[in-house]
């Protein structure tokens, strides 16, 4: 089957002085029939080809075997009650489901399995949050991946729902109030896909009177979420304005006072409350890496360093008890820390081995606490971190045996212009890669996001094939702090590429591979990179996978949020 002809057209723009042709723009008219055929055209051409393959059946069978597996995606302790979002083995959709703490493999209360009763099984839990006693849980479904949530509320002890539906609370921020009457709570205007704004909703009222708390834009995409002091006295609004920027808003609810934290300020800032009258956090202020402090809402405000910046990348804070627990990252491996408020170290927390710390949950009253933990060879699970320091396996109890045994290790090699790109290796244990080893090579190296363990059916798949899978931490990146990802962005950009090449020169000089074996895969920013990569080195490697790629950032703004 021949591909189709694609029209060109004689568009052309003069950018900077500089001449630019676009023939192609009449493809991004994607409701113009002449665009649905050419696409419809597209498809099927690729669905002959990948429909030839010799081992698609096999890749096939592997990959939804491995997708199948159980996993835990986000969990809240209250008590002795553990409320968990959690996926079973062979099912399509997570449900929201209540265990016991003391005993997670006993039989747990279903509140919500938004694929019930469904054909396609595209109705989908997109967050929750329980209130402070865990007696009610408010929860976002949205249908056939929109994430457009509608807010409802069930009670936990026998699942039964309460009458409210708010729409338009896409990720939604909740805060409840301590006697659960009502929560302050963040939604989307009708129709709008900006101008996120914080709401108080009163249970059993019209969610279309709820006053509006905070609207202060500063642009229309910003970001607001909420929390509320143990007591009820203070709202904390942190407010997000870019991917390096964070304002923190605070509401005395007794006088009616808005005071600001910080604002205006390039530094991330998160902070929980600890107390009444205390906060706790980490922030970027000074401290690129993040350093934690402690505010004290009596007074000034004044911040008050409690754990200094150090060469780990520091994560929020989890308060509980008498103390907190922070997820530290070194070149994106995560470990755990449970500290006294004050910043001692209590314990560092092992068993965690070559992983990432998905979530970690804890107790306001007890300091009971769990994490979820995945890794490249492993599904997130949850753990228990107790008082022995260690980091035990708790949900699901299965090992998965049809998990692949692989080998993961981590190694630095220098970009172009010296400085040490950390880079993760996988492969099936036992093999040692050579030139001939099939090798993928993916990288991001944007928004502040690091490259961590985290479980991919289809890395472990391609290991247990005899591949190699490589994870670059490119700069624009956190793997190094605020710092690194400065250093990839922006007019830094080019930076980002040259980690990628020399990733792949790396592994093609010290004989893991050769330009033949290899391929580079990224999607998003990361098909940004790959699409870089292409037009920059063309030697590079044999294959490019290069998915929804973010390519035209001249027209970028014209398409989607």
């Amino acid at each position: 089957m021949n591909p189709p002809l694609t029209r060109r057209d004689a568009v052309v723009d003069t950018l900077h002085g500089v001449v630019v042709a676009d023939p192609y723009r009449w493809l991004e008219d994607g409701a113009d029939p002449e665009v649905q055929q050419w696409v419809a055209e597209q498809n099927r051409l690729t669905r002959s080809a990948l429909d030839a393959a010799p081992g698609r059946v096999f890749w096939h069978e592997r990959l939804v075997a491995l997708m199948g597996l159980a996993v835990v995606q986000t969990v809240e302790v209250r008590g002795d009650r553990l409320i968990l979002l959690e996926r079973q083995a062979g099912e399509q959709q997570a449900r929201l489901v209540v265990r016991s703490r003391k005993d997670p493999s006993e039989e747990p209360v279903v509140l919500v399995d938004p694929s019930a009763g469904t054909e396609d099984g595209a109705a989908a839990i997109d967050w929750y949050c329980a209130s402070p006693d865990g007696a009610l849980v408010a929860h976002g479904v949205s249908e056939g991946g929109t994430e457009n949530s509608v807010l409802r509320i069930v009670h936990t002890a026998d699942a039964s729902p309460l009458a409210e539906e708010i729409p338009n609370c896409r990720a939604c921020s909740v805060a409840w109030e301590p006697d659960r009457t009502g929560f302050f709570y963040t939604r989307y205007p009708e129709g709008d896909e900006y101008h996120r704004t914080v709401h108080r909703h009163t249970i059993g009222t019209r969610s279309a009177d709820d006053p509006v708390i905070w609207a202060d834009h500063v642009n229309i995409a910003m970001w607001p979420t909420v929390e509320l002091s143990p007591d009820g006295r203070y709202l904390l609004v942190s407010a997000m304005v870019s991917w390096s920027r964070n304002d923190l808003h605070l509401l005395d609810r007794n006088t009616g006072e808005w005071r600001d934290l910080i604002v205006g300020v390039e530094a991330i800032s998160d902070f929980s409350f600890t107390g009444e009258q205390t906060l706790i956090g980490m922030t970027t202020l000074d401290a690129p890496r993040g350093r934690i402090v402690s505010i004290d809402l009596v007074g000034n405000s004044s911040w008050k360093t409690v754990v200094p910046e150090r060469d780990l990348v520091v994560g929020s804070p989890v308060p509980g008890g008498d103390g907190f627990y922070v997820k530290v990252e070194l070149m994106g491996v995560d470990s755990i820390e449970h500290r006294t408020l004050d910043g001692r170290l209590r314990s560092e927390i092992t068993g965690v081995g070559v992983s990432s710390v998905v979530q970690i949950s804890v107790d306001r009253d007890t300091g009971s606490a769990v994490a979820i933990l995945t890794g490249f060879d492993s599904p997130a699970a949850l753990y228990a971190l107790g008082s022995d320091d260690q980091a035990v396996r708790i949900h699901p109890i299965s090992s998965h045996d049809s998990i692949p045994n692989l080998a993961v290790s981590q190694v630095e090699y220098p970009s172009l212009d010296g400085t040490m790109i950390g880079l993760f290796l996988i492969h099936r244990s036992g093999l040692t890669p050579d030139q001939t080893t099939p090798t993928i090579l993916n990288g991001y190296g944007g928004f502040a996001i690091s490259e961590t363990p985290m479980w991919s059916p289809m890395i472990a798949a391609w290991c247990e094939a005899g591949g190699v899978y490589a994870i670059a931490g490119l700069r624009g990146g956190f793997e190094h702090g605020e710092k690194w990802h400065q250093a990839g962005k922006r007019a830094n950009k080019q930076k980002v590429f040259d980690d990628f090449h020399a990733a792949a020169d790396w592994l093609v000089d010290v004989g893991r591979t050769s330009r033949d074996r290899l391929a580079i895969a990224g999607g998003s920013n990361g098909g940004l990179l790959v699409g870089a990569a292409l037009t920059q080195r063309p030697d590079l490697c044999r294959a490019v996978w290069c998915a929804v790629p973010l390519l035209d950032m001249v027209r970028f703004p014209q398409f989607l949020i």
